[in-house]
């Protein structure tokens, strides 16, 4: 998997990456992604992997458009957002290159809307149910767009009041997506863990033993089922423990304001 900052061309825009050097004023959402990817750099070197190896996803829910700008015209391409309300709003205003990740509990009434207003939508991290898989399934076969790339949402912590599949359904919910589900294109799994982090590490190792699970069930290399886990104040840990994905927001963007989210 290769998942590092790559050079790409925005309309108007000169060339830019990541790697470049660094204006003289900097926006500190530039400068705290710069930070991100040194440290998601070492802890994938701490476990033997190259940074390229992980996926770092820029959430950037309840910030303006003109903010992720900034990050875009930094070199990142890949963006991630929790509402549909606001990507929709968003994903128009902002450059057709940018790999957008809905992520979190999408509700089936919600998912032609998602679609139709995304066509740059690259993956949604959290099928935690047979109804949405297949209602996502029969929106991309309508839309004519390419298969899209799901992961599964597993509820590691057992908080009644979180979405994702029990660790033990698990794997027939997996099947149906990759047997059940032409149009989808399953990616891998995922978990979001206690707000506190209290229940930091014992999410990823149960998510862990579920791609195990999964994979020798259903006859795949785990290197085909990613591991999205980690956030802003656990990303390093969990990519020592295998995550090929990590969800950065309030680290790279600063504090969220809720005040105005719909």
């Amino acid at each position: 998997m290769d998942f590092g900052p790559r050079i790409l061309l925005r309309k108007g825009k000169k060339k830019t990456d990541i790697s470049m050097a660094a204006p003289a004023v900097e926006g500190a959402a530039v400068t705290a992604l710069r930070a991100v990817l040194h440290r998601v750099r070492h802890a994938a070197e701490r476990s033997g992997r190259r940074a390229d190896d992980v996926r770092v996803v820029a959430v950037s829910k309840t910030k303006p458009v003109s903010l992720i700008d900034q990050v875009y015209d930094a070199g990142h391409r890949c963006f991630g957002e929790n509402y549909v309300q606001e990507i929709i709003e968003k994903a128009p205003q902002l450059p057709e290159d940018i790999e957008w990740h809905f992520i979190g509990h999408l509700q089936s009434n919600k998912v032609k809307p998602l679609l139709a207003a995304v066509p740059n939508l690259a993956m949604v991290e959290g099928v935690d149910n047979e109804k949405v898989a297949n209602n996502l399934d029969r929106v991309v076969s309508t839309i004519g767009r390419q298969p899209l790339k799901v992961l599964v949402q597993v509820n590691t912590s057992g908080e009644v009041s979180k979405s994702g599949v029990n660790p033990s359904e698990c794997r027939d919910l997996v099947k149906h997506v990759k047997l059940g589900c032409p149009n989808l294109e399953f990616s891998g799994l995922m978990t979001i863990g206690m707000p506190d982090y209290t229940s930091t590490p014992y999410n990823f190792k149960t998510l862990w033993d579920c791609r195990a699970e999964v994979c020798k069930a259903l006859g795949m290399s785990e290197s085909q089922c990613e591991l999205s886990m980690g956030m802003s104040g656990d990303f390093e840990q969990a990519i020592e423990m295998g995550s090929t994905n990590v969800r950065i927001g309030s680290t790279i963007f600063g504090p969220r304001d809720y005040s105005k989210k719909r």
